[in-house]
């Protein structure tokens, strides 16, 4: 990398930055910049790519896609220098502080582990695990966009590797960015981990879909006309856009439905995000939809009176447009699609005195709503949130593996003896020493979650 190709990288993801973010640390931004590149300096990735360029893209990933703080830009930065290269954490300790180094840390443990199960409910344990592992939630925040990064470039590594990273992905990473609120990031890790998982199918649908992308826009144009002229005529602005379709979802639709893509009816769907706060604002758009178009009194759903789990809020409705042709509408405001795409780091970003943050959310995100509503508004009030921005769910489990790879959930503070009494009383009883993730250690350690166990046991 060039000086100047490295000051321009710079100076853009300080733009990104500052176009994202509450407030920005300049020099913070540099030092994690010039700190990660100089330790990635010789490294390459599978690509032939400076290996540099990936801990930058996850850095632009977090700044425009998950934008919380500086603090998470500077982590991403430095997220594989304790992995891969000569740097310890304790390098980042002592030039960054405890919380950069600790979400780097986090990061780098997260990345040590191999999620091996497909089971739903083994896929949720690791979920949880996750959590168990780290004590703040930019690690998390860090990782969905290392991982998203790492499937945007998988068409580099051998086959069985993209397999295993692609199947856990789908398994395990999308559905977790789900549960943060992190819509596009979920839908696009779906998507590409699809289009290495089935790529016959995956190109199927994608060739049909543009086959009929110019008919489709058509409709669509025709479907919104009365819409626009009567939203106009009432004075509401609002910004009206056809809804994208993900190749997965449409994937899934086809294969629970048993149907064909041309039968699949929400191929035509359109968004109104309303300028406005306030939700009386989207009833009234429902009501010239509703007017304008007959409705599918079943396919309605109400998600601002009964937001989901994840504090997502919208209105769903679906209508007989031109023609016959079932067409989607999702009604919104600004506020509650930034929240609908960018989930946690956006309900952030909204405490600034444009919307008040959902109580609906889900019981597991209760202690980040909580911390947001209590942060007073002042200059003081991003580096104060994020000092408390600590979890504390899971953290009375510990989550460790078998030699095979088998999940085992057990209590904070479980030695190997309790492992083996675990896999059963009579390795408990002839346990002699244990192996934690390859080396023998003392059979009363401590052990952490991600930990790999194996039991030596005696006859005797």
């Amino acid at each position: 990398m060039t000086n100047r190709k490295y000051k321009e990288k710079l100076d853009d993801l300080l733009l990104v930055c500052h176009k994202n973010l509450y407030k920005v640390d300049e020099n913070l931004i540099r030092r994690a910049f010039e700190f990660g590149f100089n330790a990635h300096r010789f490294d390459k990735r599978a690509s032939g790519e400076p290996f540099f360029d990936h801990p930058y893209e996850v850095a632009n990933i977090v700044a425009k896609e998950i934008p919380l703080d500086d603090v998470s830009v500077a982590a991403a930065l430095m997220h594989d220098v304790a992995e891969d290269t000569e740097y310890q954490i304790q390098d980042i300790r002592a030039e960054f502080g405890d919380t950069i180094a600790d979400i780097v840390d986090g990061a780098t443990k997260i990345s040590g582990v191999n999620f091996t199960s497909q089971e739903t409910t083994q896929a949720e344990n690791y979920r949880k695990m996750l959590l168990s592992m780290v004590n703040d939630i930019r690690v998390m925040l860090v990782k969905f966009a290392d991982r998203l990064h790492n499937m945007r470039t998988i068409d580099f590594l051998p086959a069985d590797k993209q397999m295993r990273i692609a199947r856990e992905t789908i398994d395990i990473y999308a559905p977790f960015a789900h549960r943060f609120g992190l819509a596009n990031i979920k839908w696009e890790m779906e998507d590409l981990a699809f289009k290495t998982l089935n790529r016959e199918e995956y190109d199927n649908i994608a060739r049909e879909l543009k086959a009929r992308r110019r008919e489709r826009e058509h409709y669509l144009n025709k479907f919104a006309r009365p819409i626009e002229e009567r939203l106009k005529k009432d004075g509401i602005n609002y910004e009206l856009s056809a809804r994208p379709k993900h190749i997965y979802g449409i994937h899934n639709k086809m294969i629970k439905r048993n149907k064909p893509l041309d039968e699949i009816y929400d191929l035509f769907a359109v968004r109104i995000i309303i300028d406005s706060n306030t939700e009386k604002e989207c009833y009234n758009v429902l009501g010239i939809i509703s007017a304008t178009y007959k409705a599918n009194s079943d396919r309605f759903k109400d998600y601002i009176s009964l937001p989901k789990q994840n504090g997502y809020k919208s209105i769903h409705t679906t209508v007989l447009g031109p023609d016959g042709k079932m067409v989607e509408v999702q009604i919104r405001t600004k506020a509650m699609h930034e929240i609908a795409e960018r989930g946690v780091a956006a309900h952030w970003a909204y405490k600034e005195g444009v919307a008040k943050i959902d109580e609906k959310l889900s019981n597991w995100l209760n202690w980040i709503r909580d911390i947001i509503e209590n942060v007073a508004d002042d200059e003081n009030a991003s580096a104060q949130l994020m000092e408390s921005f600590k979890l504390s769910l899971f953290q009375d489990e510990i989550y460790v593996f078998t030699p095979k790879g088998d999940l085992k959930i057990l209590p904070k503070d479980s030695t190997p003896v309790d492992f083996a009494y675990e896999i059963h009383s009579k390795v408990g009883d002839h346990c002699l020493a244990a192996k934690v993730s390859g080396r023998i250690v003392p059979i009363d350690t401590k052990l952490r979650s991600g930990d790999q166990v194996e039991i030596i046991t005696s006859k005797n």
